[in-house]
């Protein structure tokens, strides 16, 4: 089977996660693709294949004779779609043969313009498989489940020689908690590779240091009519609050390297009102730098409102997973050769975001991120093409053949 076969098949399972229920997984729907997998990884002849209390899918194929002594690999993907767009009921569209040009998706008057995205006419001539309209497609991170899976079937039916493989899809890792529960020791890879990136051609093992920041205000509220002196309203003092941060370091406009404060939530009214931050910054010293800005600017709006009350709480969530991989590239220089045996030539992509792969390698398990050749994630627009995805499953083989070696 087709890597994208296995995509169409996956993507119309609900897996959205949810940053607010506080359960692990943190929504039900992800037991569905995790026990669909379990018996798929069963019926491939894997060892052990099973799902923990967490929604955490694991299973290993032994070595082949002659490979016991090779280091063992792991390939991990996560099951969960992005809560920031529905992802129930996705109807999958194969776009074959591609014009080069605007796609048009039945649901919704939506448009995937080349205005939008100029990248779009590389892939004249290709098969591409985007949603309707109305959903995303949750290529992120199924494309990466089904390219692993594949990469399982091609090896275990052509005999191919490998060491030990360690298999791991995971859930809620769109916010953040995938490695929350995943026991890397009982795991037992010496090194992994995440298959949740963009571009089938891309390495990435450089990734943003990230925080997240709530900030709460209680105000003053009284009767708007006798309120002169006496209101705070605490709607307006985060309007102070959020002023007081650099205008230009937003997602809308920055790039690359550079990193940004993101307002993602804002509630309440007079009386109380709460904002969300995600913080983040490659350079471990100016995500430092960041996180001061905040707790000078809450201890600015405090000392302005001293009859209203300003609090603070910053969490690191995860940080920049180049300082883990510095002693062991090997691992993304077997994995730039295995993309170069398939005729492409390898980039590094600095992800402007975050894997599972960043947290596990600072948990002893190194791990940079790969591609799926998916793209525009996270919404409408979002789709994948099925030569990427086969030239992931053969940048997954040559990765494993290149290791048995």
């Amino acid at each position: 089977m087709k890597a994208y076969e296995r995509l169409l098949n996956y993507v119309k399972i609900h897996t959205a996660s949810s940053p607010s229920t506080g359960a692990t997984p943190s929504t039900p729907c992800q037991w569905d693709l995790a026990r669909l997998l379990v018996d798929e990884l069963r019926e491939l002849g894997l060892e052990n294949p099973g799902v923990d209390e967490y929604c955490v899918v694991t299973a290993w194929l032994p070595a082949t004779p002659g490979c016991e002594n090779i280091p063992a690999l792991g390939l991990i993907a996560h099951m969960d779609t992005s809560p920031d767009f529905s992802g129930n009921s996705v109807n999958p569209i194969v776009h074959e043969n591609y014009d080069g040009g605007d796609i048009v998706l039945p649901k919704e008057g939506r448009v995937i313009r080349v205005n939008d995205f100029p990248f779009l006419p590389q892939f004249k001539g290709k098969t591409l498989i985007t949603a309707d309209g109305s959903t995303l497609l949750g290529a992120d991170d199924k494309a990466g489940v089904a390219e692993i899976m594949t990469a399982l079937e091609r090896i275990t039916t052509e005999n191919r020689p490998h060491g030990r493989l360690c298999v791991a899809f995971t859930p809620d890792e769109e916010i953040g908690e995938g490695p929350d529960h995943f026991d890397v020791d009982a795991f037992g890879a010496k090194y992994a590779y995440t298959v949740d990136g963009g571009p089938a051609s891309a390495v990435s093992y450089e990734n943003f240091n990230a925080a997240s920041a709530v900030v709460d205000i209680i105000g003053v509220s009284v009767h708007p009519g006798s309120a002169k002196g006496v209101m705070e309203n605490a709607l307006l003092i985060a309007q102070e609050f959020n002023a007081l941060l650099p205008p230009d370091a937003i997602p809308a406009k920055t790039e690359e390297y550079q990193g940004f404060f993101h307002l993602h939530a804002l509630s309440g009214g007079p009386a109380r009102a709460q904002m969300e931050y995600i913080i983040r910054d490659h350079d471990k010293g100016e995500f430092t730098v960041k996180k001061a800005l905040l707790k000078r600017a809450a201890a600015q709006i405090q000392d302005a409102h001293p009859a209203a009350k300003v609090k603070l709480t910053l969490s690191d969530t995860y940080y920049n997973m180049k300082e883990q991989l510095s002693g062991c590239m090997h691992v993304v220089e077997r994995a730039m050769e295995a993309i170069r045996l398939t005729g492409a030539e390898p980039w590094s992509l600095p992800i402007r975001g975050g894997t599972d792969g960043a947290r596990l390698s600072f948990m002893g398990l190194p791990c940079p991120n790969l591609g799926t050749g998916s793209y525009n994630c996270h919404g409408p627009m979002e789709l994948a093409v099925a030569e990427e995805m086969d030239q992931m499953v053969e940048i997954l083989l040559h990765i494993v053949r290149l290791y048995a070696e």
